[in-house]
C-alpha cells in the first residue's frame, strides 16, 4: 500500500535492519526517553507480535529519505501503538497520520478490532492526532515517564473503523 500526497508522495514499507540508524536518529530527535538501537533490532528481528513500519519521501536529490516510523504490537485482537515518530523537518505533513492509519489497517486485516496507547499528557500534537482517529482517554498513568515523572494518558480506540482509516491515507 503506497500513500500519496499531491506535492510529495509518502511511501510506507516494513522496517528493515538497515533502517535502524535513521530510525534511532528520528527517535532521539523526537523523545526525551528514546529507545536504544537494540530495542528496535529486537522488534524487527525477534518480537513475534511486533509490526514495524517506516515512511519514506523523495528528497531534493530524488533519493528516498526515511522520515518516520511506527512500531505496533498485535496482541490477540488489540493493536498497541508502542512508538510513533516523524523527523522534525517533516512534521505537519501528515506523515504520522498516514503511518498510524497504515499500521491500524494492517493490524485490522490481521485480526485487530481495537487499539490502545500511552502518550505524554503534554504532547498535544500527538493527543490531537489520536483524537482525530477516535481514541479517547481511558485513564491516566501517574508518573509514567521516568525522565521527569510526567503522567501518561492511556488512550483507547474501542473499535477500528476501516472506512474511516482509509480517509487518512
Amino acid at each position: 500500500m503506497s500513500n500519496t500526497e499531491s506535492s510529495n508522495p509518502v511511501h510506507i514499507r516494513s522496517m528493515q535492519l538497515e533502517d535502524l540508524p535513521r530510525v534511532v536518529a528520528i527517535d532521539q530527535q523526537s523523545f526525551s526517553l528514546p529507545w536504544p538501537e537494540r530495542s528496535f533490532r529486537f522488534e524487527v528481528e525477534s518480537n513475534e507480535v511486533s509490526r514495524c513500519w517506516v515512511a519514506e519521501m523523495t528528497a531534493a536529490d530524488d533519493q528516498l529519505e526515511l522520515v518516520g516510523m511506527i512500531v505496533v504490537w498485535l496482541i490477540v485482537d488489540e493493536v498497541h501503538v508502542a512508538t510513533l515518530a516523524v523527523s522534525p523537518e517533516h512534521r505537519g505533513q501528515k506523515v504520522a497520520q498516514r503511518l498510524l492509519a497504515y499500521a491500524l489497517i494492517d493490524a485490522y486485516h490481521a485480526g485487530a478490532n481495537k487499539s490502545l496507547l500511552e502518550v505524554r499528557r503534554s504532547n498535544l500534537p500527538a493527543v490531537n492526532l489520536y483524537q482525530q482517529f477516535g481514541y479517547l482517554q481511558a485513564a491516566v498513568r501517574k508518573n509514567y515517564y521516568k525522565d521527569n515523572g510526567e503522567d501518561a494518558l492511556l488512550m483507547d480506540l474501542a473499535s477500528i473503523d476501516l472506512e474511516k482509516l482509509k480517509t487518512f491515507l
